[in-house]
């Protein structure tokens, strides 16, 4: 029987610690990741957390899928970026201290996006950023370079700033036929024997590989 890889390894890829899996990485509450999905940075891909998803204070998620690939320099900002646009001046002086502190109030209660959410199989793309309460749909590619500040549907391609969306995958019928059978949910040795289909098969090649019920 093919052997499954195994998605609690930190680093997957022998010899490369510049690739880490996300979800044995993770410790924030505040982030979710789904297995398998794996950030390549020469620097330190340790750093995720603290070097690539910023003004994240919380109470909103960062929800990635499964089997997504992050690209060096893929970032998530996070509503905690946030400041005050109703007034004069956009700086936050509560928050340097001081008497300018009792002010506070100023700055609580900003409206926020909500959660940040990408779905399954997402490839983003060198120095791609990814705006507070974007949702990413299953299947899409973030193009290098891209600072995406709205949603991404299933299975399009997106690039630019602001990114536009430059194409789908796939017409509507076959992304249809395509959430349906959502590989990334087959399990691990089902995957394995059929890691070839997934890869370069057709989408009813997909569908005829499908774990019976």
């Amino acid at each position: 029987m093919p052997v499954p890889a195994d998605p609690t390894v930190l680093h997957p890829m022998p010899g490369q610690p510049r690739v880490v899996l996300l979800k044995p990485l993770v410790t924030s509450p505040l982030i979710e990741v789904g297995e398998f999905s794996y950030y390549d940075d020469p620097d330190d891909p340790t750093a995720f957390e603290t070097r690539n998803v910023l003004y994240h204070y919380g109470p909103e998620k960062l929800v990635i899928g499964k089997y997504c690939a992050l690209g060096t320099g893929t970032r998530f900002l996070m509503n905690g970026a946030n400041h005050r646009m109703d007034g004069p001046s956009t700086f936050p002086f509560p928050t340097m201290g001081g008497s300018w502190a009792e002010h506070f109030d100023l700055l609580t209660g900003l409206p926020g996006r909500g959660d940040t959410v990408v779905g399954n199989d997402v490839w983003f793309g060198h120095g791609s950023t990814v705006l507070p309460g974007v949702r990413i749909g299953h299947g899409a590619i973030i193009a290098a370079g891209s600072v995406v500040t709205s949603d991404v549907p299933d299975y399009g391609i997106v690039g630019g700033n602001p990114a536009r969306l430059i194409r789908s995958r796939y017409d509507a019928d076959d992304i249809a036929r395509l959430l349906a059978v959502a590989w990334w949910d087959w399990p691990a040795e089902h995957l394995t024997r059929h890691v070839r289909t997934v890869m370069s098969g057709s989408v009813a090649d997909l569908e005829a590989a499908a774990p019976g019920d």
